[in-house]
C-alpha cells in the first residue's frame, strides 16, 4: 500500500514538473515579438527607398539604387498599446469578416443540414473515403492558382472540420485540407494575380509566362500535402489521442449534441445545402469577375447565414442567437490577427524595413555567384515575415532583385520564382500572415498547437521550393 502511494506522489510531482513548463499564451507570444521588434527600431539604422507610381498599373514602386539614412525614429515601449491598437484598426477588415462568418455559419450548422450531408456522403464512401482529402486539397489548389483564394476560403473552414470529425479525424485535418489546398495553388502561382501577376509585370515579362515549371511545382505540392495530411489524420483515427487538439476535440465531443443515426436528408436540409452551393458559387463569380474583397464576401456569408436560418424554420431571435454564439466563438483569433499587425506596425513606424531589404540586397551581393540564387530565395522567406502581403512585397522587393540577379546572370522569370515560392511558404507559419490566423480564429486552433503540427512540412516545403530555384537557374528558366 506504501508503495502504491509513494508511486502515485512521484507520478503527481513529475506530472506537476512539466505542468511548469507551459507555452505561453498566444498573446504572451505576439507581445514579445512586438517587443522585439520595437527593439530593432533602436538597432537598425532608419532609411528608405525613394518611390514612384507605375503610370501603366498604378502600383507604387521602389527605385532600386536610392536607398538613403534618415534620422532614427525608434519606436518607444509605451507606444505599444497604440501599435496593437493600430494594428487592430488596420486589421479591422479581417477581423470583421471574421465575425461575420463564424455567426453566419454557426446558424447553418446549427440545421443540421451540414451533418446529414457529410453522412450521406461518408456512407457511400464506405471504406475510401480517406480519398477525399487529395481531391478536396486538388479542388482547393485550384482556386488557390487561378484567382488567388486563401482568405476567401476561410468560411468552408467549419464545413471541412465538421467532414473530418464526420471521419473521426479532428479539426487540425479539416482546417489544413483548406489552407494547404489553397496555398499549394496559391504559392505554385500557376496564374495567381497577386503574386506571379504583379512580379512578372514589375519585372517587364509576359503575364503569366514560364506557367510550365509552376504547374510541376503545383502537382508537388498538392501531393506531398496530401500524403502529410493523410498520414497524421490516419494516426488520429487510429489513437485520438494522438491528436495534437485532443483536447479541444473531447471538449466538442463533451458539448456536441448525439446525433440520431437514422437521420436523413429532409427538404429543408436540401434548400440549406443549395443555399450554400450556390453561395459559393456566386462568391467564386463574384472574386473573378467583379473583383469581391472582404466586405462584399462578408455580405454574402451573411445572406446564407440568414437564409439557412429562414430554411429551417428558426425564429428571427433564434437565428440572432446563433449568430451571436459564432461571432464569439472567434472573439479570440480575431484579436490575435490585429495583435499580429502590430508587428509591422512598429517596423513601419520605426522606418527599418526598407533598411532590412537593403542590407539583405547589400549581403546577397557579396556572396559568390552560385549561392545567389538561394540567397535570393531565402531573402523573401525573411522579407515575408516583414511584409506579408504578396502584392506587397512584389512592389518593394522586385524593383530590387530583379536588376541584381540580372548582374549576376539569373533570369528574370528565375528571380519572380525564387519572389513567390519565398513569400508563399513561411505563410503557414509566421505570426505575422494575417491570413493563417483568421483560419485559426475560425478553427479555434491554438497557434501553438497548428506550429506543432506545421514546421516539418514548411521545412520539407522550403527544401523542395530551394531545390526548383536551383534547377530554374540551372536550366536558365
Amino acid at each position: 500500500m506504501k508503495t502504491t502511494e509513494i508511486l502515485t506522489e512521484n507520478k503527481q510531482k513529475n506530472k506537476s514538473k512539466k505542468s511548469r513548463f507551459k507555452v505561453p499564451h498566444v498573446f504572451a507570444l505576439l507581445f514579445f515579438i512586438i517587443l522585439i521588434a520595437v527593439a530593432l527600431t533602436y538597432i537598425i539604422p532608419a532609411g528608405e527607398f525613394d518611390r514612384v507610381e507605375d503610370p501603366v498599373t498604378g502600383r507604387t514602386l521602389v527605385v532600386e539604387g536610392t536607398y538613403e539614412n534618415v534620422p532614427q525614429n525608434p519606436v518607444s515601449i509605451i507606444d505599444i498599446p497604440g501599435l496593437i491598437i493600430t494594428g487592430i484598426n488596420e486589421a479591422s477588415a479581417i477581423i470583421l469578416f471574421l465575425f461575420v462568418v463564424g455567426g453566419s455559419f454557426r446558424i447553418i450548422t446549427s440545421t443540421g443540414a451540414f451533418d446529414a450531408g457529410i453522412r450521406a456522403v461518408t456512407t457511400k464512401l464506405g471504406n475510401k473515403d480517406i480519398l477525399i482529402i487529395p481531391l478536396l486539397i486538388l479542388i482547393f489548389a485550384i482556386c488557390g492558382a487561378t484567382v488567388g483564394m486563401t482568405i476567401e476560403a476561410v468560411g468552408l473552414v467549419p464545413l471541412m472540420i465538421a467532414f473530418a470529425r464526420s471521419m473521426k479525424y479532428d479539426a487540425i485535418t479539416g482546417m489544413a485540407i483548406v489552407l494547404l489546398g489553397c496555398f499549394s495553388g496559391f504559392i505554385a502561382g500557376l496564374m495567381n494575380p497577386f503574386t506571379v501577376g504583379v512580379a512578372q509585370q514589375i519585372a517587364g515579362l509576359p503575364m503569366f509566362s514560364g506557367m510550365w515549371l509552376r504547374a510541376i511545382i503545383m502537382v508537388v505540392l498538392i501531393i506531398v500535402s496530401s500524403i502529410y495530411i493523410i498520414r497524421y489524420a490516419k494516426k488520429v483515427k487510429a489513437d485520438p489521442t494522438k491528436s495534437l487538439v485532443y483536447e479541444l476535440e473531447q471538449k466538442q465531443r463533451d458539448n456536441a449534441l448525439e446525433l440520431n443515426p437514422d437521420f436523413k436528408l429532409k427538404l429543408n436540409h436540401y434548400l440549406i445545402l443549395l443555399t450554400f452551393m450556390s453561395g459559393i458559387g456566386l462568391l467564386i463569380w463574384g472574386v473573378i469577375t467583379k473583383h469581391w474583397y472582404l466586405e462584399q464576401m462578408a455580405a454574402l456569408f451573411l445572406a446564407m447565414g440568414i437564409l439557412s436560418g429562414i430554411f429551417a424554420g428558426f425564429s428571427s431571435s433564434r437565428i440572432a442567437e446563433e449568430f451571436v454564439e459564432g461571432a464569439k466563438s472567434v472573439t479570440l483569433g480575431a484579436l490575435i490577427v490585429g495583435i499580429a499587425m502590430a508587428i509591422t506596425v512598429a517596423l513601419r513606424e520605426g522606418q527599418i524595413i526598407d533598411s532590412l531589404i537593403n542590407g539583405i540586397a547589400s549581403i546577397i551581393m557579396i556572396l559568390p555567384d552560385f549561392l545567389k540564387v538561394i540567397s535570393i530565395y531565402l531573402f523573401q522567406n525573411v522579407i515575408n515575415f516583414f511584409i506579408n502581403s504578396g502584392s506587397g512585397q512584389a512592389t518593394v522587393t522586385m524593383p530590387i532583385m530583379v536588376p541584381l540577379g540580372e548582374l549576376v546572370g539569373i533570369t528574370r522569370q528565375t528571380t519572380v520564382l525564387s519572389f513567390h515560392l519565398g513569400d508563399g511558404f513561411t505563410n503557414l507559419i509566421y505570426p505575422t500572415a494575417s491570413t493563417l490566423m483568421a483560419y485559426l480564429a475560425t478553427a479555434g486552433i491554438g497557434y501553438d498547437k497548428w506550429v506543432r503540427f506545421i514546421w516539418p512540412l514548411v521545412l520539407i516545403f522550403v527544401a523542395i521550393g530551394a531545390v526548383f530555384v536551383v534547377f530554374a537557374h540551372i536550366i536558365q528558366y
